[in-house]
């Protein structure tokens, strides 16, 4: 058990413990006088076997993952049979406790983990398919203990913590061999393909820096060789000067529709300071993010009178390579294009990666700020 220190809130308690089949979780603590951590997990689990592995594609130079053993992870379980809600008594669950605040632990249907089998570099009678073991971490983030809350629904202190679990979570995948990348996202409604209600989170530690980052990168680095600047903090600059597609800003942050945005939804929310990931936020900016962030989701929620269905990803740098370029940022996006209509990526989305949206990014941000 330690406390958490240094750019994290104070009064936040870290307890590492391990379910019956060998995963880790982690408890992050921040109400006062928290029960020790010390349930154990009772269930008779089998031990871990993934079988992950990874493969680039000849033609685009994009690798793909190949994780068959997920096929038989939790699918839509009700309520009372939820695998993230605490542990009760004949009843146990991913969490052995009766109770938490934040909780991460190791997936149990991982699409990359550390003791996965070494394979043969190329596919057998292609050698132009390069291949490896799909050798990272993939972890789940619950938000809260209560099943119904929604992350929008949770207290700026709470917000915080979880903002420092992302922190520590990353600087700790960061280290694990084969890690390039980490990234923490939310998938939130059925919409989008989530399979379990519970209002929780993952973070992955992908073996490759990912194809959208590598793209970031490049755009980075060429405008920062023409203009002398991060183009980021170019855009945020003329983004706060403009306002038109502003939603939300603070001290700290600022939250505005993109200027190409390609969902019918999409907001960006920036610091004011160039860092390169969670961990190098400052107090001050991890308090802030939390207020801003929270009113962020209730404009969205408010947009079509009900729980938007949402994809939140953060964007960081990556373990080793353009950590001088990058710029987090979270980017928040939505299927939904009207109250029960969805946005399908189809020929063009799908065939070519080229993008048709439905609707302005001014219009959008416009009908975000007046349901403030």
């Amino acid at each position: 058990m330690t406390e958490l220190t240094g750019g994290t809130s104070t009064g936040i308690t870290r307890t590492s413990r391990r379910l019956a089949d060998g995963r880790e979780i982690i408890y992050f603590d921040d109400t006062p006088q928290a029960p020790p951590r010390t349930a154990v997990d009772t269930r008779d689990l089998p031990e871990q076997a993934p079988r992950s592995e990874v493969r680039r594609d000849p033609l685009t130079g994009e690798w793909v993952a190949m994780a068959a053993h997920r096929q038989t992870r939790t699918y839509k379980p009700p309520a009372d049979l939820c695998p993230l809600c605490p542990s009760t008594e004949g009843r146990p669950t991913e969490v052995p406790e009766s109770s938490y605040d934040v909780v991460v632990f190791e997936n149990r249907f991982p699409s990359f983990a550390q003791d996965v089998p070494e394979i043969p570099a190329t596919v057998a009678g292609m050698p132009m398919v390069a291949r490896a073991a799909g050798r990272g971490r993939c972890e789940v983030v619950c938000f809260t203990s209560e099943h119904t809350k929604s992350f929008g629904q949770l207290t700026p202190s709470r917000v915080r913590t979880v903002v420092d679990a992302w922190a520590d979570r990353t600087e700790a995948l960061s280290a694990l061999p084969g890690v390039e990348q980490v990234f923490p996202f939310e998938n939130r409604g059925e919409e989008i393909g989530v399979t379990l209600s519970h209002p929780h989170g993952q973070i992955y530690g992908y073996p490759f820096v990912t194809p959208k980052t590598e793209r970031m990168l490049a755009v980075a680095e060429q405008y920062q060789r023409m203009n002398g600047r991060a183009v980021l903090g170019d855009v945020l600059a003329a983004e706060r000067a403009a306002g038109t597609r502003v939603i939300e800003t603070s001290e700290h942050w600022t939250a505005f529709v993109p200027s190409a945005a390609r969902w019918p939804v999409e907001v960006h929310v920036v610091p004011h300071r160039q860092v390169p990931d969670l961990p190098a936020l400052s107090e001050a900016e991890r308090d802030d993010f939390a207020q801003l962030y929270l009113r962020v989701l209730g404009r969205l929620d408010a947009l079509y009178d009900r729980p938007l269905p949402y994809i939140a990803a953060w964007h960081q740098a990556p373990v080793r390579t353009g950590r001088d370029l990058s710029w987090l940022h979270l980017e928040v996006f939505s299927v939904l294009r009207t109250a029960d209509k969805l946005k399908y990526l189809a020929g063009s989305e799908s065939g070519m990666a080229v993008w048709i949206n439905d609707v302005t990014p001014e219009q959008i941000a416009e009908r975000l700020r007046a349901v403030g």
